[in-house]
């Protein structure tokens, strides 16, 4: 449990770009594990806006986020993610002591047809959330889905279309299970690791962006 003054919330990013209020009043659910959906976390105009500044190339896997902010609506909502009233809204609702120095910033602009294995993730990640920057998702694969179990994919808890603003957010464990159906195409998402400590979030960017440099070397 956190003690009152790790509760200590410093200033919080604009509500037109973060809604941290919205986020605050979405339950948390905690059967099988803790996760919680929040459309419109990031407000419509603001993904939108976002979505068409996005800096990651068309490549799959995982990219590492731009470490200088760009002067774009994009590089906004980025510094506004990586704020630390972000950071202590998710360790006041998942009553974990989270620091902006664990915090790993990654994007993803591009799903192939083998991506969304069922998986827990890592155990040097506490939490992941992810906010989606997509318009209108009417395909039927590359919807997040919250599993009850390793083997069916159709056994779900919860399915989230990656559309303009919506977060997803979960704390890792061993139950934590999540995938989707196939999807080959367009996919851009932010996505946030509190991680165990610092030295794996910089490990983890580290090894991201060596992966990212191959794919553009080998024109991927």
């Amino acid at each position: 449990m956190l003690e009152a003054d790790d509760l200590t919330t410093p200033p919080v990013p604009p509500a037109d770009l973060v809604d941290l209020n919205r986020f605050t009043r979405t339950p948390l659910t905690r059967d099988p594990f803790e996760f919680l959906v929040v459309p419109g976390f990031v407000p419509r105009a603001a993904a939108e806006a976002a979505a068409a500044a996005f800096p990651g190339p068309d490549l799959p896997g995982v990219l590492p986020a731009p470490w200088e902010e760009p002067d774009t609506a994009f590089g906004s909502l980025l510094h506004a993610l990586r704020s630390p009233a972000v950071t202590a809204a998710f360790a006041t609702k998942f009553e974990l002591k989270l620091t902006a120095d664990t915090l790993m910033v990654t994007l993803r602009a591009r799903t192939r047809p083998r991506d969304g294995l069922i998986h827990t993730d890592s155990e040097t990640k506490q939490i992941t959330a992810l906010i989606y920057l997509n318009t209108a998702w009417d395909n039927p694969g590359g919807r997040l889905r919250l599993l009850r179990g390793p083997d069916d994919i159709e056994d779900m808890i919860a399915e989230v279309p990656p559309e303009a603003g919506t977060l997803i957010a979960f704390r890792r464990s061993d139950r934590s299970w999540h995938g989707h159906k196939p999807f080959d195409g367009v996919r851009r998402a932010i996505m946030l690791n509190w991680m165990v400590d610092a030295a794996s979030a910089r490990r983890e960017l580290r090894r991201h962006a060596v992966s990212a440099g191959v794919k553009r070397w080998f024109g991927v």
